[in-house]
């Protein structure tokens, strides 16, 4: 059975626009979701991000959140005929509170894997006690004193780390010092889950709102990493990647290094294959559409 990646929504997120593309209609709320992605075909189902703890954790940031029942881990997992206790492996791509929020949730005896670098960057206070808590981040320590319940990846962007047969994990950076990119090996090409080296595709990538040269992607409004580097961090994202997957926006298909294709009805799909082609919207000429699928 080959490797098949399904993204989930564990909550929506309504913030000023221009926290997600830098300079982006200011004092314009928008929303977006907060995406998991659940890996199944391997060897065991991976869960990659947990999503948010709580809706009072963004009361400090004047923001709002919801999660329905619909958005909760267990009713995702149902959907694949799966329970909390089947998933062996948590990877984070960081763990910012939107994605680490709801670790507490699964035993012990489930893996929870992110960055060494992440785990420092978590504890030191640079990023306030805002988008690392005290709660996320004592929590991951209580794992790291409990045999087996934490893995800690030392990739330092020379070689990656391998999960199970098809799924690694190598440094991404640019959002966070400690970002990671969950690499997917399927039939039709690499598959990247790089949680939040970008915010908006369109704006930041598709057509970029402050860049002219070419590709090049306009940067967040929430980084902790330099312009360079955060621009860096999208690049190798798309390198060699076949499809990009990132925590709060639709799958893409990418070729030569640019977005191509949009795949907008993804999300909490159970019966959509993110790592297909055809399942995509060009948004190239219609005369290179099968050209571009092919590629």
């Amino acid at each position: 059975m080959a490797l098949k990646i399904h993204p989930i929504n564990n909550g929506n997120i309504t913030m000023d626009s221009s926290g997600l593309v830098l300079f982006r209609n200011p004092g314009q709320p928008t929303t977006i979701p907060t995406l998991g992605f659940l890996i199944t075909g391997g060897e065991e189902p991976i869960l990659v991000d947990t999503g948010s703890r709580n809706s009072e954790q963004y009361e400090r940031f004047g923001m709002l959140h919801e999660r329905t029942r619909e958005m909760t881990i267990e009713h995702h997992l149902a959907q694949h005929g799966l329970k909390m206790k089947d998933i062996r492996h948590i990877i984070h791509t960081h763990v910012h509170i939107d994605h680490s929020g709801q670790d507490y949730l699964f035993p012990m005896s489930t893996t929870v894997m992110l960055s060494r670098r992440e785990l420092q960057f978590a504890a030191s206070g640079l990023m306030g006690p805002g988008m690392y808590t005290a709660t996320e981040t004592k929590h991951l320590i209580d794992r790291l004193h409990t045999r087996g319940a934490l893995r800690l990846f030392d990739v330092d962007g020379t070689f990656e780390e391998e999960i199970i047969p098809g799924v690694a994990v190598r440094l991404s950076g640019g959002h966070t010092p400690g970002s990671i990119s969950v690499l997917v090996e399927t039939d039709e090409g690499l598959v990247n889950i790089a949680g939040d080296i970008a915010y908006h595709l369109g704006d930041q990538l598709i057509s970029p709102l402050l860049d002219q040269a070419a590709h090049e992607p306009t940067i967040t409004g929430n980084h902790a990493m330099s312009t360079l580097d955060e621009k860096r961090a999208i690049k190798r994202a798309l390198s060699g990647t076949r499809f990009l997957l990132i925590s709060h926006d639709a799958p893409a298909l990418v070729s030569g290094g640019k977005i191509i294709g949009r795949f907008d009805g993804a999300i909490d799909n159970p019966k959509a294959d993110v790592t297909t082609a055809a399942s995509y919207e060009l948004l190239a000429r219609p005369q290179l559409a099968d050209e571009i699928v092919a590629a």
